[in-house]
């Protein structure tokens, strides 16, 4: 009988990780699209393409339709990164405000720790009062997807455990 517990308990487990994965890519891409649309409204000066391609890529199709498509699938897959360091470090915090938390956090690391890597984004002091408050609540929202949804799959994988 512990046996059974321990496969059921790594069965949970490795059924979280696709789930976290799948989550990861899905809010990224979905939350840079609409990162896409905010600068597109010109709510944003910043757009995807401003942090993935255009600073290493000084081309004219990075600011096309094709450049977007791409920054945003490159978002998605670093998204999934973000989703698993949140699963390892807050997935038993059953709360939206850890998932906001989280999202704040992000914004001040995209902003201040990772800025100096991006050389075409102006420095937090420079950027538009829009600029900032749509970035900011976008990050906010896509913590609060992330968070809470890694957090309602492992508090409903734990629920379905058999005791």
């Amino acid at each position: 009988m512990d046996e059974n517990k321990k496969a059921e308990k790594n069965e949970n487990k490795e059924s979280l990780l696709p789930s976290t994965m799948l989550t990861g890519f899905v809010g990224g891409v979905f939350w840079s699209f609409v990162g896409l649309t905010l600068s597109y409204f010109n709510f944003s000066e910043l757009s995807p393409t401003t942090f993935i391609l255009r600073p290493w890529i000084q081309a004219e199709w990075t600011e096309s339709w094709i450049g977007n498509i791409i920054s945003i699938v490159i978002i998605g897959i670093l998204s999934i990164i973000v989703a698993l360091i949140y699963l390892v470090l807050f997935k038993k915090v059953y709360s939206m405000w850890m998932g906001v938390v989280f999202g704040a956090i992000l914004w001040g690391i995209v902003f201040y720790l990772l800025q100096p890597m991006f050389s075409n984004v102006p420095k937090i002091t420079e950027l538009t009062l829009n600029t900032t408050l749509s970035t900011f609540c976008l990050f906010i929202l896509y913590g609060t997807f992330i968070g809470f949804t890694i957090s309602y799959n492992f508090h409903d994988s734990v629920r379905q455990k058999p005791d």
